[in-house]
């Protein structure tokens, strides 16, 4: 059973606090936060750029780092919060992991591995589903994105260089 609403969203905050922090350091703003019975056992952070790591999103750091708290691979029982709807990486990653529920905040028309473009975590065709609840303040992680690919637009004009996003 998924947490009440206000839990929820107290936990997407600390992804978006994760979030905030990528932006910081000039990464796509997206955190998550894995939670087990009932508190934060694991953070992450997009760190793509940083380590020049193509998988280095903050899900797939969070989930990495849960295993190494919990010493097991089999997350059953945790819960995990991210700002955006992951992508087929991080979703099949989610399955793989064994995580109850997925909560994420904004959708992802483009990647979503979720529910936008693939529903990778509810397939009937794999060994485990998850529990997704989608748009958990979606608006606040929204805007987080927007306000950072206007002023990497911005700085890109700015100094003369293309505005092209990847």
């Amino acid at each position: 059973m998924s947490m009440p609403r206000l839990h929820r969203e107290r936990f997407m905050r600390m992804a978006l606090e994760e979030a905030r922090t990528a932006a910081m350091l000039g990464e796509i703003p997206v955190g998550a936060v894995v939670v087990c019975d009932g508190r934060v056992i694991a953070r992450g952070h997009n760190m793509r750029e940083s380590d020049h790591d193509p998988t280095a999103h903050a899900e797939v750091l969070a989930l990495r780092e849960a295993g190494r708290v919990l010493g097991r691979w089999n997350l059953d029982g945790c819960d995990l919060y991210v700002t955006l709807e992951p992508c087929p990486m991080c979703s099949y990653g989610v399955v793989l992991a064994r995580i109850r529920t997925l909560v994420f905040g904004a959708t992802d028309p483009k990647a979503g591995g979720v529910r936008s473009r693939y529903a990778i975590c509810e397939d009937p065709r794999l060994n485990h589903h998850v529990e997704v609840i989608g748009g958990i303040l979606a608006d606040e992680s929204r805007a987080l994105l927007q306000d950072f690919f206007r002023k990497l637009r911005t700085a890109r004009q700015d100094s003369g260089g293309t505005s092209g996003e990847s």
